[in-house]
């Protein structure tokens, strides 16, 4: 068997029972995978429906240019149907989307631009209003417009909905998925409520969005509206495609608790998904005791991984916005690392002959000198060096003549950086007491060491 083009592979996406990072919650969870759509997103389904039912009323005409406002995932729906029928697509998003999103649908022949996330939709500058504009201003266009064309929720009542209800056997009781243009859950929730009114439908918002306070009050409240990091969900205005009737509770999820469970799906359940659906599952394990045992839950899993490579998997970018601690290397570090040996030391009595002997036998380049056990300077190659030349005869004076300041002391827990700037040509060590009381010497080949490690 085959399909006659890419488009015939939509839909019919697996269902997969998530066992290690729900292991807390007594109810069945099961992932609908949508990462098996040809673009790798559940917006695949409602992008050619807009287009199909478009072409029915005639708004899309052969050869015609589709401009659309997106994230990137329902960007990419379209650009495979526009491939495959033939219109040409200019998409506007906005700088908070990651580049890979964009370069992906530079891939497929669109053209993207990108717009200010921090603006209001009414903004000309806005990814909303530049699609508009280009509407009007390109002959022969169609907008989709995701948020308030009601094919985006038709294609899920048609679809997703009687999936979930046959690989379930009906026996689903909640569905959980993250709200942006609310087409996913308000077209999963119109079919699978006229199969069983008591399934519950649960809306996953982010801080910054308006939706959870909406739905409680009935209230759009602009002071709930801010920039957020989370991709795919919330929004700052109320999409027609938003069913607040159909959905039963809206569940907010932090930007970093997001970002952070988005890379747990992938260590625990080794499910490579994007942003939204670690939103999603840090929002059902936020809401583990609403679950009982004999529930069985359905998350929507809407996009792949890979499209957030240079965000939530990057460890950098994690730290840039303080969602994981920076672990820097410390003192302690550098030493667990070097060879257990005693630190050589001279006394300040000695003569510099004896330090030149002592430097020769054991091939080292420094020495700090003591007194009475205390360090209270130091001698080195460089130092003799010096010395010899301006007095030959300073070989038979003692040390305490010719040394210099003693190497800093530093504690345990320095971060390797600090150390790395304090070692200079004319400070080529640190000293360092051990939780035993013992002096060790950092030089930068100790640092390079732990570094390389």
């Amino acid at each position: 068997m085959w399909y006659n083009n890419i488009l015939e592979t939509i839909g019919n996406t697996p269902m997969v029972k998530l066992n290690k990072i729900v292991k807390d919650i007594p109810a069945t969870v099961l992932a609908k995978i949508e990462t098996t759509n040809p673009g790798n997103s559940i917006k695949d389904r409602m992008a050619l429906k807009m287009i199909e039912d478009a072409e029915k009323s005639g708004k899309l005409k052969p050869g015609g240019t589709i401009i659309e406002g997106t994230s990137g995932n329902t960007g990419m729906g379209l650009a495979i149907a526009a491939v495959i029928k033939g219109y040409k697509c200019i998409f506007t998003s906005t700088d908070k989307q990651s580049k890979e999103k964009f370069d992906a649908l530079r891939a497929f022949g669109a053209e993207v631009i990108v717009c200010p996330t921090n603006v209001e939709p009414e903004d000309p500058r806005s990814y909303y209003s530049v699609s508009s504009r280009l509407e009007r201003e390109v002959p022969n266009s169609w907008k989709p417009n995701q948020y308030d064309n009601l094919s985006n929720s038709q294609a899920h009542y048609e679809q997703t909905g009687p999936e979930i209800w046959e690989q379930t056997e009906g026996k689903v009781t909640h569905v959980v998925a993250g709200v942006g243009t609310g087409g996913t859950l308000s077209g999963i929730a119109r079919f699978l409520k006229e199969k069983n009114p008591a399934i519950k439908i649960i809306g996953i918002d982010t801080y910054g969005s308006v939706f959870k306070k909406y739905k409680e009050t009935g209230e759009f409240d602009k002071n709930e509206i801010y920039p957020y990091i989370t991709e795919g969900i919330g929004e700052d205005f109320l999409p027609a495609n938003v069913d607040f009737n159909l959905i039963d509770h809206f569940e907010k999820v932090t930007d970093m608790d997001a970002a952070l469970m988005t890379r747990e799906i992938a260590r625990k359940e080794g499910i490579f998904a994007g942003n939204s659906t670690g939103s999603a599952i840090a929002g059902v394990l936020q809401m583990k005791d609403m679950f009982k045992e004999g529930d069985v839950v359905v998350v929507i899993f809407p996009d792949h991984g890979t499209r957030y490579l240079g965000k939530m998997y990057n460890d950098d970018w994690l730290r840039d916005r303080g969602f994981i601690k920076e672990e820097k290397l410390t003192a302690r570090h550098i030493i667990s690392k070097k060879e257990a040996q005693d630190i050589v030391t001279i006394d300040c009595e000695k003569t510099v002959l004896e330090a030149i002997n002592t430097i020769k036998s054991l091939n080292i380049s420094q020495i700090p000198v003591t007194q009475k056990g205390m360090v209270i300077g130091k001698i080195t190659e460089s130092d003799i060096l010096t010395s010899l030349m301006e007095n030959p005869g300073v070989k038979s004076q003692t040390v305490a003549s010719i040394s210099t300041a003693p190497f800093p002391f530093i504690d345990l827990n320095t971060a390797i950086d600090k150390i790395s700037a304090m070692i200079n040509k004319d400070n080529i060590a640190v000293l360092v007491e051990d939780d035993n009381g013992k002096i060790e010497i950092i030089t930068q080949y100790d640092i390079i060491n732990a570094i390389s490690a």
